[in-house]
């Protein structure tokens, strides 16, 4: 079975994240980045699916600058056959649509039955990018799968999710974009032998004229969406202590507090 991986690489959650001069941007400096951990559920389940099948092929697709490929080789480390990367300047700064269009324009002339991605990117966390990729490809989408089971002749997958007060089971007819997320399985960590092949394998850079299209049509030329500026959250105030002889007495000195400093009651 052919199944593409979409994985994006993310400032590791740990990081101190702080914006640049002017709070036009992000300033990366120093920053270690990771695979997006929902990615990482997405590889899992693919090459689970390759491995129990016996046969296929497993393709990571990946949009970001050139150290990127480093999360792609872990990719590659953890089991997936090849990669494609797409490494331009060009394809950088946009938002959830032009990047789901790059990803589509790579990904229409390679062979896939099955398209996987990370439910969520844990940096910018819009939960767009599957969907938009799904419509620009034509197909079915479904978000946040917990549970994949193929069918036996490979034409449909039967997927579990969870959603408030229970699970809900869809049957998707294949080929399909599908977001994995926590509870799907376990990703497997790379091994020193898969790390070791890893670097023999393809990574294919591809370039803005190699999927055609144009600048206006990508990156931040081509964004719907503008962020205007960046702020760190306001510094918390340190919390109060309430004295008091008796719990009474301590209840009606937090009353006070709330309806006359904090003014909610």
């Amino acid at each position: 079975m052919e199944i593409i991986c979409c994985l994006k690489q993310v400032p590791d959650t740990e990081a101190e994240i702080r914006p640049a001069a002017g709070n036009g941007e992000i300033n990366y400096e120093g920053v270690k980045f990771v695979v997006n951990v929902y990615d990482e559920y997405a590889v899992e389940e693919a090459l689970k699916i390759k491995e129990k099948l016996g046969a296929g092929t497993v393709t990571i697709v990946t949009l970001g600058p050139e150290r990127a490929a480093e999360s792609i080789r872990t990719g590659l480390a953890m089991g997936a056959d090849k990669a494609v990367h797409l490494d331009d300047p060009a394809f950088l700064g946009g938002d959830s649509y032009v990047t789901a269009k790059a990803l589509a324009k790579a990904i229409e002339g390679m062979n896939y039955e099955l398209i996987f991605c990370g439910m969520r990117a844990i940096d910018d966390d819009s939960m767009q990018v599957g969907h938009i990729l799904a419509e620009f490809l034509g197909l079915p989408s479904v978000m946040g799968i917990v549970k994949f089971e193929l069918s036996d002749d490979k034409k449909k997958a039967t997927v579990h999710r969870q959603v408030e007060g229970g699970t809900e089971v869809l049957e998707v007819p294949l080929p399909a974009v599908l977001g994995a997320t926590k509870g799907l399985n376990e990703p497997r960590y790379p091994s020193l032998p898969g790390i070791m092949k890893a670097k023999k394998k393809e990574l294919k850079p591809l370039k803005l004229a190699d999927v055609g299209l144009s600048e206006g049509e990508v990156g931040k030329q081509g964004a719907m969406t503008k962020v205007t500026a960046f702020s760190l959250p306001p510094l918390r105030q340190a919390g109060k202590i309430v004295e008091g002889d008796t719990p009474e007495a301590k209840a009606a000195a937090v009353a006070k507090l709330l309806r006359e400093e904090a003014k909610v009651i």
